[in-house]
């Protein structure tokens, strides 16, 4: 199996705290998968994230991107190169008054050539579906629009992985469901490894692996459609299902035989109509 992160045994203390922030995680994110890491605050998940990046270190145990140990210091540089990462708020990552001299800016930064600059930043909008708005100010596009511009930034990098810190957090329905395909288009046609912290369990649904933390430990890990049968376990760390996935446990408990991992409403919807088809 090729795993671009590796953590075994992290553990992690913030400055002047007694408590682990994280507690002897050992996990593997594959290349090319869509990971979804789940926890109400406090939990770790984005503490974690942050190892992902080596923007933390660990206090103990060990996390490596890509074979790279990430207390190496003289390797950032090759770390962020492979993993970068896209926040909650994308005015914090917008430093440029035009969105393609905004997805430029890391790429200058490091001295790449103007004309291999100007290809990266027109493949990277295209590939998030902005290029149309390339000289647009970033101020005056939707939160969504500005979250797919912060990606292209990352993706101009070259990054092989990207972890998104809770990036639908600030966003309304319609910007959650932009970038949530953005992330979807790009693992599923451009093989980006995505590791997804988010708190909304309808997006969770859409990854191919569900991570579980409690207390900064892993609790669970599984397919979505494992972890999301388990209510009562998610429900005693403080955390919901989709709601397609508890109408449908509300139905099995009302006597009708829906089957278990139901994730979409298409999915509750085609196994009614087979139950209505089946009684007719």
């Amino acid at each position: 199996m090729d795993n671009i992160i590796q953590t075994e045994g992290l553990s992690f203390r913030y400055e002047g705290s007694d408590t682990l922030a994280l507690n002897n995680i050992t996990l593997s994110i594959e290349r090319g998968s869509f990971v979804a890491v789940l926890g109400h605050n406090g939990s770790g998940k984005s503490t974690l994230a942050k190892h992902f990046n080596a923007i933390l270190t660990p206090t103990e145990g060990s996390c490596h991107i890509d074979g790279i140990d990430t207390r190496e210091q003289d390797r950032l540089y090759d770390i962020r190169r492979r993993v970068g990462m896209v926040f909650q708020n994308p005015d914090n990552q917008i430093v440029a008054t035009l969105v393609e001299e905004d997805v430029a800016f890391g790429l200058e930064n490091l001295g790449v050539e103007p004309q291999e600059i100007r290809r990266r930043v027109d493949q990277a909008l295209e590939v998030v579906g902005m290029e149309a708005f390339k000289l647009h100010a970033p101020h005056q596009l939707s939160g969504g629009q500005k979250q797919r511009v912060a990606i292209a930034g990352v993706l101009a990098m070259r990054t092989e992985c990207i972890v998104f810190d809770e990036p639908t957090a600030m966003l309304d329905p319609r910007g959650r469901a932009e970038v949530m395909e953005a992330m979807k288009h790009l693992n599923r046609n451009h093989g980006v490894t995505v590791v997804l912290i988010t708190h909304f369990m309808d997006e969770a649904a859409q990854c191919d692996r569900v991570v579980v933390m409690d207390s900064g430990s892993v609790v669970l890990d599984d397919s979505p459609e494992r972890v999301f049968t388990q209510i009562g376990a998610l429900r005693s760390l403080g955390l919901d299902v989709p709601q397609v996935t508890e109408f449908a446990d509300l139905m099995r408990r009302s006597g009708i035989n829906l089957p278990e991992g139901i994730l979409t409403e298409e999915a509750c919807v085609a196994e009614i109509e087979k139950l209505l088809t089946a009684r007719q």
